[in-house]
């Protein structure tokens, strides 16, 4: 992100340990365009950052709030919980149960508290998310993520096994 453009997706973990799995979230986004930020923001240590964090965001241009957490998993739900942003959850592996632990704590959100999930260790689909709704506002960003996704579609078609007998 430059200094002059302002952050449009939030992107936040537990810990630091959590920032090799979210840069896939930055890289992605900063690819499309998208201004992006990387907090360390603990849903157990440090609660009263989380509710200010959450609460503030969208008065400094945050659209859309990625959040990555592992274990008990606490954190996108927290964030959903203070915030009408649309908050996308990122299950982060873990050491004992894979990610299970994380996913199931972020999936299983109460009625009225909305949290997007995708799957454990994906940062590089919650950026791709992110940008996908802020599109909607935005036909720049739209036409750049329509030829990201363009750009995919070929690269499967383009494989060198694609062109072996019986495969056109």
């Amino acid at each position: 992100m430059t200094e002059a453009t302002a952050p449009l997706v939030g992107i936040v973990g537990g810990s630091r340990s959590d920032f090799p799995t979210l840069e896939a979230a930055v890289a992605v986004l900063d690819e499309l365009g998208v201004a992006s930020e990387l907090r360390v923001v603990s849903a157990h240590r440090t609660p009263d950052r989380l509710f200010r964090y959450a609460e503030e965001a969208p008065g400094r241009g945050i659209r859309v709030i990625v959040a990555g957490a592992g274990g008990a998993a606490h954190l996108p739900g927290m964030l959903a919980a203070k915030t009408i942003l649309p908050v996308i959850g990122v299950p982060i592996p873990t050491q004992h149960l894979g990610g299970l632990d994380s996913l199931l704590s972020i999936v299983q959100m109460p009625r009225g508290v909305p949290v997007a999930t995708v799957a454990i260790g994906n940062a590089t689909n919650a950026g791709l998310l992110a940008a996908s709704i802020l599109a909607l506002g935005d036909p720049d960003l739209a036409e750049r993520l329509a030829v990201w996704r363009a750009r995919q579609t070929q690269a499967v078609l383009d494989d060198p096994s694609n062109t072996e007998a019986g495969q056109d």
